[in-house]
């Protein structure tokens, strides 16, 4: 009666682990598309602006969760269906991937973390020369386009104000033509309204495009942050009622042949 029982027990927390699991999976998937989506708008929404930026720590940490979000959603699919058929070599394997995973998707949450604490001291040490040196010159068309797009995104001129333009190499130039800022910087974009930079025509901001630009960053790399740890996280658990499953496998297949 008592070993009738303890079959009985071992059914019942397997047949709930196996439902568990795919409950989880699901969930495991939606998280790996929300990664995957985390990761592309990170790219997509304001890529211009990387080219600013002096290392690739915060493009690194978006490729980084794109991949692990790709490697989640084909893992989620293996998943489900080694939970289906039982099988233990495919319930090994995507424990596996799903450990894999934990460590990538945590690499781009640490990365983002860390990249943040020094966001704040790269940019005011960067951002002033790239624009004050590299603005309108031959072979920094990707820079003059980011650039006149920061400033007019966020509505601001110059890296800390207006008056940074004045030191510019393209200010400096004939090209200018007695500019004072570039275009860029007007409310509204005319031929040559940049000559004028009377706070009626041109942005003048508090703390200027750095401000900006570190406010937006630093609220992206702290989704970045939040989306990769906490899945990660959730991969984790996954990992552990894996393991669970797999180890009632195996404890049922030994008990059937000591019944044989």
């Amino acid at each position: 009666m008592t070993a009738v029982y303890k079959d009985e027990e071992a059914d019942w927390l397997t047949v709930c682990l196996k439902y568990l699991l795919f409950v989880f999976n699901f969930l495991f998937w939606v998280g790996g598309v929300a990664v995957l989506g985390v990761g592309v708008w990170t790219l997509v929404e304001k890529s211009d602006y990387l080219s600013l930026l002096a290392s690739s720590t915060f493009a690194v940490s978006a490729y980084i969760l794109i991949l692990a979000g790709s490697m989640v959603v084909v893992t989620g699919f293996l998943g489900c269906c080694a939970v289906i058929r039982e099988q233990k070599s495919c319930l090994s394997m995507y424990f596996f991937c799903l450990l894999v995973i934990f460590l990538i998707e945590l690499v781009a949450g640490v990365l983002a973390y860390v990249y943040y604490q020094r966001l704040s001291e790269e940019l005011k040490q960067h951002l002033n020369q790239t624009m004050t040196d590299n603005y309108a010159q031959p072979g920094q068309e990707a820079i003059t386009l980011a650039v006149d797009r920061l400033q007019q995104d966020f509505k601001c001129c110059g890296s800390n104000n207006s008056r940074d333009w004045m030191v510019s190499v393209y200010i400096s130039s004939k090209q200018a033509e007695d500019r004072l800022v570039p275009d860029s910087c007007c409310k509204t974009i005319t031929p040559h309204c940049g000559n004028r930079d009377h706070p009626s025509n041109i942005y003048k901001v508090e703390g200027g495009c750095i401000t900006k630009l570190e406010q937006f960053l630093a609220n992206h790399l702290l989704v970045i942050g939040a989306v990769g740890i906490g899945v990660a996280c959730l991969q984790l658990a996954g990992a552990v009622l894996t393991a669970c499953f797999i180890y009632l496998l195996y404890k049922e297949e030994e008990e059937d042949f000591g019944t044989l």
